[in-house]
């Protein structure tokens, strides 16, 4: 199949096909005499299993670690496990911070009026932050 086939298939765009190829994360594929390239169940099976990490939030680099062991009948499962929670343990980072911006910004929507006054807490409150950093740098 061609690459809008393995697209459609895989539900990757092609330009992230190309993408993937480009930076090493799946093989070239073969090319057909006229040039296009050439992709089979196997590869659409790895578009797949791409986009589906994609979608938990993997990294590249975690994706490519995470076909590597895909690929890697050997492999020990504690691996995968092990990238796993590291992956989790990011996600709770980034939940906490996103939580905490969350708070910052419901207080300051609170103490401001919202009205025709000009005042507001909120652009207060950045430009607080601005001047923070200005002066640190």
């Amino acid at each position: 199949m061609n690459i809008g086939e393995a697209a459609s298939a895989s539900g990757v765009t092609a330009k992230m096909i190309r993408h993937y190829e480009e930076t090493g994360l799946i093989p070239r594929v073969g090319r057909s005499d006229s040039g296009y390239r050439v992709y089979g169940e196997r590869d659409v099976h790895l578009l797949r299993f791409i986009r589906q990490a994609r979608q938990l939030g993997f990294s590249m680099k975690q994706i490519g670690d995470l076909i590597g062991l895909w690929l890697d009948q050997s492999r020990p499962s504690r691996k995968v496990k092990d990238l796993a929670q590291a992956h989790i343990a990011e996600l709770d980072r980034r939940i906490d911070e996103l939580q905490a911006m969350k708070s910052t910004l419901v207080q300051l929507a609170r103490e401001c009026h919202g009205d025709h006054r000009p005042d507001c807490p909120i652009l207060d409150a950045l430009g607080a932050a601005d001047a923070c950093c200005a002066t640190n740098d």
